[in-house]
């Protein structure tokens, strides 16, 4: 995206799909380049209609990244003419900024209101968020400034777990690279898994994720407690999922009494004993479904839960996506 144009009327081909990458100061670049790097790539895979991707600044001029480096704009906001396909703001530490400018926000309105698709990456959820774009919708951002956005925007139904979420036509993505597992999603609703399969294995990265999936991937471990009770109760949980791991029964493992199991819990683990055991018992489901050819009777069983049915309906409450769909994508990684 090096090289600023001016060209803007007629921007795009009646047989192409516009996209336009919303930028400004501070942005981050990764946000900017997941996404039209893996547009781009569909369109040289045959994407038809292809996509016709520009980035766009509220002057038209470049702005700094978050790294330091400048990108220039092919076109400047107000000059982009209304019905665009997809409307993507980018994030960065300058969201706060961005949502400040009510002239920025004013033509995020503009385009949106006849974009068939609206969407942010990152922190850029801010943007829409101050464009009134994401009330009484479910919404995610960067898991490391959700407290704040949730704060700062009440009517945002704010979850910060997922990497990316579609509420209608307005998708939301956490952070940084959840930007490709959201345009890789782009691909497959506008041409079909198989291109997005292609564009994935073009670009040696995953087949996108599940939206739903967590951000901090269950798979990635957050440090060990330093607390000797904690870590004992963890130890006992991950080694037998099928066992009784009822508050009272872990309170008796660890030697004290189930209130104060409970506060030492949430202290050095951030969970209640309960919910604890749920995650590492559909964390030890999960990788069971992805290494073994056991059916989902048999895993729930050596889990602890008491069916498979029971395994589904906790799976999806969790995840949001069921044991067998998580088991398919995993699988074509």
């Amino acid at each position: 995206m090096s090289g600023q144009t001016t060209h803007t009327p007629g921007m795009g081909a009646e047989h192409e799909r516009r996209v336009v990458v919303v930028g400004y100061d501070g942005i981050e670049l990764l946000d900017v380049a997941s996404v039209t790097s893996c547009l781009d790539l569909a369109n040289r895979l045959g994407a038809t209609p292809a996509y016709d991707v520009r980035f766009a600044t509220l002057s038209g001029g470049a702005v700094r990244c978050d790294s330091g480096l400048e990108l220039h704009a092919q076109v400047a906001l107000q000059d982009v003419p209304s019905g665009v396909h997809t409307l993507v703001v980018s994030g960065g530490l300058g969201h706060t900024a961005a949502a400040a400018d009510l002239g920025l926000v004013g033509q995020v309105q503009r385009l949106a209101r006849n974009s068939s698709r609206v969407a942010s990456v990152c922190t850029g959820a801010t943007v829409l968020a101050a464009a009134g774009l994401l009330d009484g919708r479910r919404a995610t951002t960067h898991w490391n400034y959700a407290d704040e956005f949730a704060t700062a925007y009440p009517a945002v139904r704010v979850d910060p777990a997922p990497i990316f979420v579609q509420d209608n036509h307005v998708w939301t993505s956490g952070g940084v690279t959840a930007a490709l597992d959201l345009a890789l999603a782009f691909v497959e609703a506008d041409h079909g898994a198989e291109r997005a399969r292609w564009v994935a294995m073009g670009l040696v990265t995953y087949l996108q994720r599940p939206g739903n999936q967590a951000q901090m991937s269950i798979f990635v471990r957050a440090r060990r407690p330093e607390h000797d009770v904690v870590r004992r109760v963890l130890d006992h949980v991950t080694a037998h999922p099928d066992a009784d791991l009822s508050t009272a029964r872990l309170a008796a493992v660890a030697g004290v009494s189930e209130r104060h199991l409970t506060r030492l819990m949430v202290e050095h683990a951030g969970q209640t004993p309960a919910r604890m055991a749920r995650h590492a018992r559909l964390e030890a489901a999960a990788t069971a479904l992805v290494t073994t050819d056991r059916p989902i009777s048999s895993i729930a069983k050596a889990t602890g839960f008491r069916s498979g049915e029971t395994l589904r309906q906790a799976f999806n409450a969790w995840f949001g996506i069921s044991p067998t769909h998580y088991r398919t994508v995993h699988r074509r990684r």
